[in-house]
């Protein structure tokens, strides 16, 4: 099966409260798991890295032949690829999970998407922090 998973994060403020979204469909386009979480303070950078990486945790479950992940990030997309390298030390720690992760899943590609064509994700992300308890959604 092949999974095509939208993540995003945002933070109101940098740093500030924060939230993570994850889409994941099947080839077809079907829903097979959505969820909005609040993260409590942080960075946009390290809000789109933990939505990745809770994207990877709940896709591996699936167990998926290939998963294609689809972010909005640049920096996000161009340092797991490769093209740029993580400084960052606490962004290192993700990076390192989300590769392990990789590993196991097999094959994992990721593409620059602009936020127009990460509407679901950014929404969640969006419903979320609107929240004013800060609830998680899940459908």
């Amino acid at each position: 099966m092949e999974i095509r998973m939208h993540t995003d994060g945002g933070a109101r403020g940098n740093p500030g409260p924060a939230a993570i979204a994850v889409v994941i469909k099947n080839h077809q386009g079907k829903v097979l798991e959505k969820f909005g979480k609040f993260i409590g303070n942080s960075t946009n950078n390290d809000a789109e890295y933990k939505a990745l990486l809770e994207g990877m945790k709940k896709a591996k479950t699936l167990k998926p032949e290939s998963v294609s992940c689809y972010l909005d990030s640049e920096l996000v997309v161009k340092q797991m690829t490769g093209l740029y390298k993580v400084k960052n030390q606490n962004i290192k720690k993700h990076w390192e999970e989300i590769k392990r992760l990789e590993f196991e899943i097999g094959q994992v590609k990721y593409h620059h998407v602009p936020r127009e064509k990460n509407k679901e994700a950014d929404a969640l992300v969006n419903k979320v922090l609107d929240s004013p308890h800060k609830n998680d959604i899940k459908k």
